[in-house]
């Protein structure tokens, strides 16, 4: 019986696909799978090259609905012009153990962890909320800005760069038309806003969380380094707080690490997860206080987003 071999897939190969895809409806029918014990999320590990030479993050996830498990690796390798950033995902079967899909996954994480956000800022913002501040005008921002676009009818929408940088390639109009403002000032855009996002790579907070409205909804994303945070550790007890995962993402996020170390918040405290909301099982905010959501990304994730690449290009 002849075997096919997997697909092979680049950057150039997913931006033809992504326009198909669905990340947020694939990813919400991964957390319903997690909710249920159809799916399994291991922690990520950090593997060290030996004598400083870098060091590879390794994401892995087993998908039961799809019949799939995988990794994605994600290595960092320093050299004299710069550092190596890559992460390649490869899915396999869980029916044959075969590879079924390798895929360039460098464009993909930034699509997921987008749709990610967006998943939860559907299921967390306000029903009637109508303005939105994105702050990182980057790739991760302008994807966020692009998954957000369906969850609500915004009336207002203000995307940030404190470095001016990113106004050319950012769209002037999103969903039905709603006009797109740039600002600089992060803390101003962020006034009155009924969610923020915050798409950055900051190592310390980039906006005063205690000027918000109680009903705002803050998502962060952050970045691997260690203890990043977007948010001030010690306002976290004063908010309502979610994660993707709350099996794995106390432990990693930056500002949860800190101020559970300094005793003004713990993970017992967390009133949901992505799985628990996606199934209705967890509370919704109280909107006497902000919000807000943490993700880290999940292996979970990428096998999902590669699962939806292969179905798409099976079709």
């Amino acid at each position: 019986m002849k075997v096919e071999p997997p697909r092979i897939v680049d950057a150039e190969m997913l931006d033809a696909v992504l326009g198909r895809l669905d990340l947020r409806a694939a990813l919400s029918t991964m957390f319903a799978a997690l909710a249920d014990g159809a799916a399994v999320q291991p922690p990520q590990t950090l593997s060290l090259f030996p004598q400083g030479g870098g060091d590879v993050i390794t994401y892995l996830g087993v998908l039961a609905p799809q019949r799939v498990f995988g990794a994605k690796l994600s290595p960092y390798i320093p050299g004299p012009s710069g550092a190596i950033v890559t992460a390649w995902t490869m899915l396999m079967s869980m029916d044959t153990g075969r590879p079924l899909l390798v895929c360039d996954a460098a464009r993909l994480t930034t699509e997921r962890t987008a749709a990610t956000t967006a998943l939860a800022a559907e299921h967390l913002a306000a029903a009637d909320a109508g303005i939105l501040t994105v702050v990182g005008a980057g790739p991760v921002g302008l994807a966020h800005l692009r998954h957000a676009a369906s969850i609500r009818p915004w009336r207002e929408v203000r995307l940030v760069s404190r470095s001016g940088r990113g106004r050319d390639a950012a769209p002037r109009t999103i969903g039905d038309g709603t006009p797109v403002t740039f600002h600089t000032d992060a803390d101003a855009a962020a006034q009155g806003a009924d969610v923020v996002m915050l798409c950055t790579s900051a190592a310390a907070p980039v906006i005063d969380i205690a000027r918000l409205p109680a009903r705002c909804l803050v998502t962060s994303v952050s970045t691997n380094a260690p203890r990043a945070h977007e948010i001030d550790p010690q306002l976290l007890g004063a908010m309502d707080v979610y994660c993707d995962y709350r099996q794995t993402t106390p432990g990693v996020a930056g500002e949860m690490v800190l101020a559970t170390e300094s005793g003004v918040w713990s993970a017992d405290r967390l009133i949901g997860d992505l799985p628990e909301l996606v199934s209705g099982r967890a509370a919704l905010p109280s909107r006497e206080r902000s919000a807000f959501f943490r993700s880290v990304g999940l292996g979970l994730e990428d096998i999902a987003a590669a699962a939806a690449v292969l179905a798409v290009m099976s079709n």
